[in-house]
């Protein structure tokens, strides 16, 4: 049963999570801003702006928000008057080579004005979030294999690293040569930060104190995961009771129970995201949980689909519902629009972001026939108006 104590730090929480944050419902009509990561490794030249319409789920453009290189993964800070982007710099010289910018948001065009940059701490920076309180932003390092907090100024700027710890290990896999820190999560009450590592296959633990914008390893300081798992991604349930990880290199889900007084996770579950007769090559990359709390929803890339999850509500295990084709190849991230009918689904290597409508009782996805053509997407990130 959730900690009741919590409830208050859960909800608030949940009201800025990944895919963005809920609306009242005549806010919901004026529509959703939207902002896209890219890679820029070709012709897309950083992050780019679009106005969602929940009502008819139609996408507009509004051009480019802002310029910056390789902006992979966003944060929207939970005033929704300030974006933070990586730069997942691919320097193969430098494990120094990462930067974390930020930006203030003009509400009415999509426009970033920059505030400033600061160093990741670690080369390819992929993951990063910010706390419910906006007063602290966490990032994981990728080649680096590192992770770090940062404080968030009252007017959006970010401060330099205030706590950086350096992950060592591997693991039985080739890619698990050493550590790569691969997501960063905070906890629905805002006591603890996860951090998925691929490379250790590990989920570390750090308790974190946003007024100080610190954090501390956790006792215990993480949960394993199978040998060669290699867990990537991290969401918890709207109840805080649960919590799934995706590994991307074994192509599974794991579900775990929380005890948010103990910040601590017990593994329930791991379950495939992939259909038993597929033989071929697959990396997962993003999972999410539907706001009402009832579906999980993992990315495929190699299968190219969308895998989708049943929840049970009193255990939090997980039935396998349908994987769906994203229409498109490697699709590295996906998000649920706020009110919870839509995912978008962004394929990297196809450049396109295909809408698909959510069935309320089922979960199950529809493509509406909408798609968004840009250049290497990345990361979907909502915001109310």
């Amino acid at each position: 049963m959730l900690d009741m104590r919590y409830l208050p730090a859960v909800i608030f929480s949940l009201l800025f999570a990944c895919a963005g944050d809920s609306p009242e419902p005549e806010q919901a009509a004026a529509g959703y801003l939207m902002f896209v990561g890219t890679y820029t490794r070709e012709t897309s030249k950083g992050i780019r702006a679009y106005r969602f319409d929940p009502a008819s789920g139609r996408a507009t453009d509004l051009g480019l928000a802002a310029e910056l290189r390789e902006p992979s993964f966003l944060a929207p800070h939970p005033n929704r008057k300030y974006l933070y982007a990586l730069s997942e710099i691919d320097d193969y010289d430098s494990n120094q080579s990462g930067s974390i910018s930020s930006f203030s948001i003009d509400a009415s065009s999509g426009k970033l004005t920059e505030l400033n940059e600061v160093s990741s701490r670690g080369a390819w920076p992929c993951h990063l979030s910010v706390d419910a309180g906006g007063k602290m932003l966490v990032a994981a390092n990728y080649k680096g294999g590192s992770v770090a907090s940062f404080p968030i100024d009252s007017d959006g700027a970010l401060g330099e690293a205030v706590s950086f710890f350096q992950h060592e290990g591997g693991s039985v896999h080739p890619r698990q040569e050493q550590a790569h820190a691969h997501s960063a999560d905070f906890s629905p009450d805002n006591r603890f930060a996860f951090f998925s590592d691929l490379g250790l296959d590990q989920i570390k633990v750090y308790a974190v104190d946003p007024q100080n914008a610190s954090m501390q390893p956790h006792d215990p300081p993480h949960v394993g995961t199978a040998p060669g798992a290699g867990p990537r991604h991290f969401a918890f349930h709207p109840s805080g009771q649960f919590a799934y990880g995706i590994n991307e290199l074994d192509s599974t889900v794991a579900a775990y129970g929380y005890d948010p007084a103990a910040g601590v996770l017990t593994a329930l579950q791991t379950i495939s995201t992939l259909p038993a007769d597929f033989a071929g090559e697959n990396y997962t990359a993003e999972i999410q949980v539907h706001p009402s709390g009832k579906f999980v929803y993992g990315s495929n890339r190699g299968h190219d689909s969308i895998a989708v999850f049943s929840v049970d509500e009193a255990s939090g295990r997980l039935a396998a519902v349908e994987q769906v084709s994203t229409q498109g190849e490697w699709p590295r991230n996906f998000a649920i629009d706020p009110g919870g009918r839509y995912l978008l689904a962004a394929n990297q290597h196809t450049d396109n972001i295909v809408i698909y409508r959510i069935d309320a009782d089922s979960g199950k996805l529809t493509p509406t026939g909408e798609q968004l053509s840009l250049d290497a997407p990345v990361c979907i990130r909502f915001l109310a108006p």
